[in-house]
């Protein structure tokens, strides 16, 4: 082991007088990386406080020796290392001359700040906390991501680095003949510690050492920096319809809770400017984006859309939550591939949610971008109140469950639904219920470990209707229902180790009562699914109610294993009588539903399977729908597959039968690709395909993005998109996934 010496900090300081060397050049360090490392949420402190209460802590010389040089010159040598707090000095040599209040320091100097900021440096001259200094042959690397090298660094002030011929990247560099992938060089570059900012001037981007173009002035964040005002990085789009341009967005910070982009796309057919706008609250946030378009595709003069949400926490618990979604037209989102959505909701929620109970008031608005719907005609604005709650009372045993509602909803039309104009498109029929419900419910274990489930109760429901004579005003009915669950769950453990979990169960429910001289306006789509197995009523809402007597039995089978595992779901319903309400591809039509399958498998090489599938009497497919997914550390695949058959009730007039194919690929280090389609196997045609290919590293990022939508319609026409996109890496806030990295042989 190497002799070494650890001065006492008092006595050092005696020697010095004003604070010992170690303590003295840890406080210069401290002091301005501490101002630069603050959040973008909080004001940094000047330097000079942060060196202030950096000096107070604790500071540790080691060295192989340590002497003084006449009466003011304290020296100390050989594998000479400083402490105080979290930095680190590594140097050969440290000299403090208290006449003159310099410190020299001998290399090669090793500066380590945390995690966050490493110098290194030939020689350094420096007064007592750092505040102005001269470092030369020095680098200096940030976040661990940006190299920042000089001739020489001047400290200024405790805030400012000077450094003078610099040069600056992100890429890995391995040796001085080879130069980075990309570089930034220039005449002066100023690092602002406190607003941790670059400043370049007479700045040269160079790629490979060949100089691309010229800035005479430039400003870029240090990688400390979470939000700066400045420019993003910018994308190459095209569209068949639209054409090519660029798009160049700007980040302008309005302060350390709120921000606005604003990122204008322009090509030969468009002019367009999107936006997006956030901010955060004590008790909340806001986002809204938009864009608002002049082209040529239509003849709007402008086009526009807006989406918007937000959530804040309220007094005692409650919560209120909002969304917007509008847009002028039902093509724009589309044709600029803003969102795929085709259903626009808008609405304002507040709720409150606690273990026994639930209040929830709510008022939504729905713009439909399909284009057979009239808007004018789909129930637009519905408003709904919702309370429920839970007990346990003693004397009857288990939960006592009460809920009520209130629902309306409304059409733009005015027309009666059985008026003389024989376009019934345009029709306007508003609804209005209120509804309640009772249910007890209560479990035993039974002797061989049967499980046994009681449920009853009743629901009240009253309609208002208006705009459809062919109904009347108002209706109202009391339904009571009652059902008897029987479970039992066997259970085997194999040689193996592997678990299985086999449970038959069976449910007999009744429910009284009639059918209510009301339209059906909510329960139009109902899908017979695992979940709705055991239920009392399987339609979405109380508009329409199950009746008489019924029958539901099925089988679960789970195996539980560390190499795969499964479940498998079998479920069949048989009823008194049949409800013509539910629609024909439900597989709930006539006295006996149709057969449930349904299932999953996952492995541990990560291939993962899911089904649902309805079988009819004649074991023929009625409605099926399949993903599966393999995924493993360099590639991910999946594939979806729907089968619906036509239904009328459902608007659907022909079949559906869809293929889905993605996958994602990591072909080496840097270059990753992935790619996706969609097949209309019915129209024996693909509707959509896009690619995409990545190469990324620990400074750049170049993608390549193709897509291609095949569909058309009345309002829309089949388009290919691409866009291309290079980014520098490096000057942001999160480092870059490691495993990109390139490294030095």
């Amino acid at each position: 082991m190497r002799p070494f010496r650890i001065m006492p900090r008092l006595a050092l300081g005696k020697a010095l007088s004003s604070g010992s060397a170690a303590g003295i050049l840890a406080v210069a360090l401290l002091a301005p990386q501490t101002a630069a490392g603050q959040t973008a949420n909080t004001t940094p402190l000047p330097a000079s406080a942060t060196a202030d209460a950096a000096q107070d802590q604790p500071a540790i010389l080691v060295a192989d020796q340590v002497f003084l040089e006449g009466k003011t010159r304290l020296v100390a040598e050989g594998q000479v290392e400083a402490l105080q707090g979290d930095v680190r000095i590594r140097a050969s040599r440290i000299a403090y001359d208290r006449e003159t209040d310099r410190l020299t320091i001998t290399g090669p100097i090793t500066i380590l700040q945390g995690d966050d900021t490493i110098i290194l440096a030939d020689a350094a001259e420096m007064d007592e906390g750092y505040r102005n200094g001269l470092l030369t042959g020095a680098r200096m690397v940030l976040q661990q991501q940006v190299q920042l090298a000089a001739h020489r660094i001047d400290r200024v002030d405790g805030r400012y680095s000077q450094l003078y011929k610099a040069a600056v990247t992100s890429c890995q560099v391995c040796n001085a003949e080879s130069p980075p992938l990309w570089q930034i060089r220039a005449r002066r570059l100023i690092h602002d510690q406190q607003e941790r900012q670059l400043y370049f001037e007479d700045a040269q981007l160079r790629v490979m050492d060949m100089p691309i173009f010229y800035l005479p002035r430039l400003r870029l964040p240090d990688p400390t920096l979470d939000r700066a005002t400045g420019f993003l990085i910018p994308t190459i789009k095209g569209n068949s319809e639209l054409g090519t341009g660029p798009r160049i967005p700007y980040f302008i910070k309005l302060g350390d809770s709120r921000d606005l982009t604003v990122a204008p796309f322009l090509t030969k057919n468009t002019r367009t400017l999107e936006l997006a706008y956030r901010q955060a609250f004590r008790n909340g946030k806001i986002e809204f984006e938009g864009a608002v378009s002049s082209d040529s595709l239509t003849t709007y003069d402008h086009r526009a859309y807006l989406f918007g949400e937000g959530s804040f926490n309220l007094p005692r618990d409650f919560k209120l939550e909002f969304s917007l979604q509008t847009a002028t037209d039902k093509t724009y989102l589309e044709d600029y591939s803003f969102s795929d959505e085709d259903l626009l909701e808008s609405g304002v929620t507040i709720s409150r949610t606690k273990r026994d109970s639930y209040f929830g008031v709510g008022l939504k608005h729905y713009q439909s971008l399909r284009v057979p719907d009239d808007n004018s005609t789909i129930p637009s604005i519905i408003g709904d109140i919702e309370y429920e709650r839970r007990y346990f009372p003693r004397a009857l045993g288990g939960e006592l469950r009460f809920s009520t509602g209130l629902h309306s909803h409304y059409r733009y039309s005015d027309l009666d639904y059985d008026s003389a104009d024989t376009d019934t498109i345009t029709d306007g029929r508003d609804v209005t219920r209120i509804d309640a419900e009772v249910l007890w419910l209560r479990n035993w274990t039974l002797p061989s470990g049967i499980l046994a489930g009681v449920e009853a109760g009743f629901a009240a429901d009253q309609f208002y209707t208006a705009d459809d004579s062919s109904l009347p005003a108002s209706d109202a009915g009391i339904t009571p229902m009652a059902a008897v669950t029987l479970r039992w769950p066997w259970m085997k453990i194999t040689s193996n180790g592997a678990t299985h979990v086999i449970e038959p169960v069976v449910q007999l429910g009744w429910s009284g009562g009639s059918n209510l001289n009301v339209a059906n306006d909510e329960s139009t789509r109902v899908e017979f699914d695992e979940g709705n197995l055991l239920s009392l009523s399987r339609f979405t809402a109380p508009d329409r109610r199950e009746r008489g007597w019924r029958a539901a039995y099925g089988l679960n089978w789970t195996r539980l294993a560390d190499d795969w595992q499964h479940s498998l779901t079998l479920g069949q319903i048989v009823r008194e009588d049949s409800d013509t309400n539910f629609s024909t591809t439900s597989g709930l039509r006539g006295t006996t539903s149709d057969l449930l399958v349904a299932g999953q498998i996952k492995t541990k090489s990560g291939l993962s399977l899911t089904a649902r599938t309805l079988f009819d009497s004649d074991f023929s497919l009625a409605k099926t729908e399949a993903r599966g997914v393999w995924q493993s550390s360099r590639f991910g695949l999946g594939a979806s597959y729907v089968w619906l058959g036509p239904d009328t009730q459902e608007d659907r007039t022909s079949t559906v039968s869809e293929w889905s194919v993605d996958g994602l690929y990591r072909i080496s280090r840097h270059w990753i690709g992935s790619a996706s389609v969609s097949y209309d196997v019915a129209a024996q045609q693909a509707s959509e395909a896009s690619m995409d290919l990545t190469y990324r590293n620990e400074c750049v990022e170049v993608e390549l993005s193709v897509s291609r939508r095949y569909t058309s319609s009345t309002i829309l026409t089949p388009s290919t998109d691409f866009s291309v996109t290079v980014g520098l890496r490096g000057f942001n806030a999160e480092t870059t996934d490691a495993s990109y990295r390139r490294r030095c042989n």
